[in-house]
């Protein structure tokens, strides 16, 4: 037996945190009967997503995709009104979702796959795992700005601290910080916090996948390289120092 939700996230449908409102939603059967959460599944039973059957091939082979995101697309499994979401923008032939999200204002670095247990991994923060970023702000900065993002800033409206990062001067009113933690629109809390608003993100790195000349709008196929060297990165485990 295995829980459903796992079963969808190896289906490569989403994240285990995904197929779990995706089944209260209702939108999740097994054997033709609604399926509920925390429910476990034999082999042999059909569960359908939609109305559409879902199926995990062992041995399909993993896709995993560089993409670099345009300003305005969602990241979400459904449409949102008049908005685009990834899925609908790339409209791959296969089944795919985002591993990491990026809002809807940030451009960038993203990844897709059909491999749930890669998602689950790097959507599990306490891992430490890094992310790079160019961030464009309203206004000019002094250097005291950079190290106040580094030490680590106050979020009031998260009621937490973010972890020490790393930050480097690019211009007048652009920087580089690298995270190893992922909250709710983090960068643009974080420089909130300290006064000034961000005009510009973009992501380019998430561990050892870069962005590099990617255009805005086109994704390419991770290399084989890259894509052991990411495997044995997410089997590292780190110290959850962690949230503070």
């Amino acid at each position: 037996m295995v829980r459903l939700n796992k079963y969808m996230s190896e289906a490569g449908i989403c994240s285990r945190r995904e197929a779990d409102r995706l089944i209260e939603s209702g939108r999740v059967t097994v054997d033709g009967v609604p399926a509920h959460p925390g429910m476990q599944i034999l082999d042999g039973q059909m569960v359908f997503l939609d109305g559409k059957a879902v199926l995990r091939d062992e041995k399909e082979q993993t896709i995993l995709l560089a993409v670099n995101k345009p300003r305005g697309i969602v990241c979400t499994e459904v449409s949102q009104g008049n908005d685009t979401n990834i899925i609908e923008y790339l409209n791959y032939p296969r089944r795919i979702t985002y591993a990491g999200r990026l809002d809807k204002e940030s451009e960038g670095l993203l990844l897709m796959t059909n491999r749930g247990d890669i998602i689950n991994k790097m959507m599990k923060g306490s891992h430490g795992h890094e992310k790079e970023y160019e961030v464009v702000t309203d206004r000019t900065f002094s250097d005291r700005f950079l190290e106040d993002l580094a030490a680590g800033v106050y979020l009031h409206e998260l009621g937490v601290t973010t972890r020490p990062c790393r930050t480097e001067r690019l211009g007048k009113r652009k920087f580089r910080i690298v995270l190893t933690q992922g909250l709710n629109r983090q960068i643009r809390r974080m420089c909130k916090e300290l006064g000034f608003h961000v005009q510009e993100i973009k992501r380019v790195r998430i561990m050892n996948i870069r962005l590099g000349h990617l255009k805005t709008g086109s994704w390419r196929n991770v290399t084989e390289e890259e894509l052991s060297e990411l495997l044995r990165l997410l089997e590292e485990e780190k110290p959850a120092d962690m949230e503070n």
